[in-house]
């Protein structure tokens, strides 16, 4: 089980053979520059490699007829100018004598993932193709898309595998509307879309790209926006565009390429890890290149650099959210408990006194801003590189005998040190990072003396002195890069007052911000200075309670819709908001948590800060708790919840009045327009 990465050069073939700039953007450099960066960045050596081929013409008629077809394999035997009178037929479209073949392998090397996914031969995968599908209809070429890979995917997996629940998230900047048309009354196929759309001044120029579109007849409510986990699909596919992201000529957005990394990483929650990317658009060579590597190295369960800048909604988008989550409601349950109106605003439905790039200025300027903020990314990427060591865990001699992943190296002894002989051979072969576990480790090795008895409770046993060196220890591999990740086990009866001694160290080394996540009896240390350092969560606390803008306590809910609704729209939110350097994890007695539930809270909170977690549970905590967190720390998928049972009315209310309570300071927590502050600009 890896990352599979699928492609064929044959696919650079087709190129336009005259002038045309609204096509010339379409060319073979694309795949040519994603490729180049996969291999500079040691992540082609690191996935699993699928053969393409060419997919059969039965294949293609899963979704286009066969009069189109014919129609392009037709191409291959015309001349340059019969090529340039058939374009013309198309919107924004030119066909090559090699497009027939080039597109037949575009939608193999599809098929051909997404049955090493849905067959376990890899776990998930990436599939660079050109030319990319997502505007192809049923009998037309549109939009540089001539056979709709990501569409036929979906119906092959259907029939040849038996599945009856398929998400599609298209991210490209483009509305994708031939899947849309595609599916539109089909309820076993889920499209997901978010897109530029400028109130239908924006390419594809549709009104049916708007959020009151939501699919027809039995397929009523599968269209555009709703809730993934309410949906439970059995795999997703992605449309994965990369024309939003910054320097990018036909998005003129300005997504970084880590963004693609935090989408990956969030919809790896979804179908047990199973996600096949399908490239679509993205024509800066350099942004679309370091966006496919960022999306692989979530794929590969890499940690992604966080995210910079103001975490903070824009108006226009609040807006959008806001009226497609009022469009679907009437089709899904969970929305409707919500009570959100549509926005019938200026804004929202009209141009007027508006320009349509969201990046007002002189073209030239804006391109050259573009690209010097993109190479200052790039420079901070590798000023912070990933940690040799993607995860670790503390062990104690009762818990040896856990069934951990094979990737696991045990180094023993009481000198540790991350990188042994036996931590650099293995590395060497594996060439990627692996989990280490630090077996005896005294508190002693890690502090001073005089830090040491400052800390030191007189009534501590040897036991509970290592235990808390292993986690002191574990925080300063962390901190200083040697270690993304860790899981430390601590007793009950130390519980609260090695969270303690965690946090004060952690911020003796120099963190900014640490976001506490507890669960169970852990009572937040009443010397905490509450400074805004220190975010503290309490996510079993007795009631719904705001004690201030850094303390908020909720009870556990009860169902896993309301589970989901207190992670997606509360914990989530505030973590991406508060942009901590660690987040603490900790899990105490009684603390309530499921082994799917406590994996989930572990998957989401890798992307918040770079992957720098730290969990701490009870010694005695079952070992399916422990393997669970360990798998999702590592950056595997975390299990199914279970059936979706929707949020009861209490905890509902309790996460409704936290909310209002919190969106003066976590604007994250903002879902409708009518929320956010007046004058917002519109980006």
């Amino acid at each position: 089980m890896g990352t599979a990465l699928v492609y064929h050069e044959d696919m650079m073939a087709t190129r336009l053979l005259w002038d045309d700039s609204e096509c010339k953007i379409e060319c073979p450099e694309r795949l040519a520059a994603a490729l180049g960066s996969l291999r500079q960045c040691g992540l082609e050596q690191r996935c699993l490699h699928v053969t393409a081929r060419e997919a059969s013409e039965a294949e293609l008629g899963l979704v286009h007829s066969p009069e189109y077809v014919a129609l392009v394999r037709g191409t291959q035997t015309l001349g340059t100018e019969e090529l340039q009178a058939l374009s013309r037929q198309y919107d924004a479209v030119y066909f090559h004598p090699s497009t027939f073949h080039c597109g037949r392998l575009a939608v193999g090397a599809v098929l051909q993932l997404v049955d090493a996914v849905l067959t376990g031969a890899v776990h998930n995968g990436l599939a660079l193709v050109r030319p990319p599908g997502h505007h192809s209809q049923r009998a037309a070429a549109n939009g540089f898309c001539v056979f709709n890979n990501v569409a036929i995917a979906a119906e092959h997996a259907k029939r040849k595998h038996g599945l009856h629940r398929i998400l599609i998230v298209d991210w490209d900047i483009h509305h994708g509307q031939g899947i849309q048309y595609i599916f539109e009354d089909d309820p076993s196929v889920l499209y997901f879309s978010w897109h530029r759309y400028e109130h239908g001044h924006f390419w594809p120029f549709l009104p049916e790209s708007d959020a009151d579109t939501v699919g027809q007849g039995q397929g009523r409510g599968f269209t555009v926006n709703l809730p993934w986990n309410q949906f439970d699909p059995e795999l997703v596919l992605i449309s994965a565009g990369f024309d939003s992201a910054i320097g990018d000529p036909e998005g003129q957005m300005q997504a970084t390429p880590e963004c693609f990394g935090h989408l990956t990483q969030l919809l790896q929650v979804l179908a047990g890890g199973r996600i096949c990317a399908v490239l679509e658009g993205g024509y800066h060579l350099e942004s679309l290149a370091q966006s496919v590597c960022m999306t692989v190295r979530a794929l590969l369960g890499d940690p992604v650099p966080v995210l910079s800048g103001p975490m903070v909604p824009c108006h226009s988008a609040l807006e959008s959210i806001q009226n497609v989550r009022a469009a679907q409601a009437p089709h899904w349950k969970s929305l409707r408990q919500q009570d959100v109106a549509p926005v019938l605003s200026t804004s929202t439905h009209s141009t007027e006194g508006k320009p349509l790039s969201p990046l007002p200025g002189d073209p030239i300027c804006k391109a050259e801003a573009e690209v010097a903020s993109l190479s200052f990314l790039l420079d901070q990427q590798h000023l912070h590189p990933t940690p040799p060591v993607r995860m670790a865990i503390t062990l104690t001699a009762a818990d040896t005998t856990l069934a951990l992943s094979p990737h696991v190296l045990r180094q023993e002894g009481s000198s540790p040190k991350w990188e042994t002989e036996a931590w650099a051979r293995w590395a060497g072969q594996a060439g990627e990072s692996v989990m280490i576990t630090c077996v005896s480790v005294s508190v002693t090795d890690v502090l001073s003396p005089g830090v040491w008895s400052a800390h030191h409770r007189p009534h501590e046993s040897l036991a509970q002195d290592e235990a808390l060196g292993k986690l002191l220890y574990l925080l300063n591999g962390i901190l200083d890069g040697q270690v993304n990740s860790g899981m430390a086990a601590t007793s009950a009866p130390a519980a609260a007052a090695n969270l303690d001694v965690a946090i004060q160290r952690v911020l003796s080394l120099g963190a900014q911000r640490v976001l506490c996540v507890v669960l169970g009896h852990l009572d937040r240390p009443l010397d905490l200075a509450d400074d805004g350092r220190i975010l503290w969560l309490n996510i079993r606390g007795k009631e719904a309670a705001t004690v201030s803008m850094f303390h908020v306590s909720m009870p556990l809910p009860e169902t896993t819709g309301g589970f989901q609704s207190c992670i997606f729209g509360l914990v989530l939110p505030m973590a991406y908001g508060f942009q901590p350097d660690l987040v603490l994890v900790a899990l105490g007695p009684d603390h309530g948590l499921q082994e799917p539930q406590a994996a989930l809270l572990a998957a989401v909170l890798r992307g918040p800060a770079g992957g720098r977690v730290l969990a701490l549970l009870e010694e005695k905590s079952a070992p399916e708790l422990a393997q669970v967190l360990v798998r999702a720390l590592y950056g595997e998928a975390p299990p199914s919840l279970g059936p979706f049972l929707a949020a009861s009315l209490e905890d509902r209310q309790a996460l409704m009045s936290l909310r209002a309570q919190l969106q003066s300071r976590w604007e994250m927590l903002r879902v409708a327009a009518s929320e956010s502050t007046e004058g917002r600009g519109d980006s």
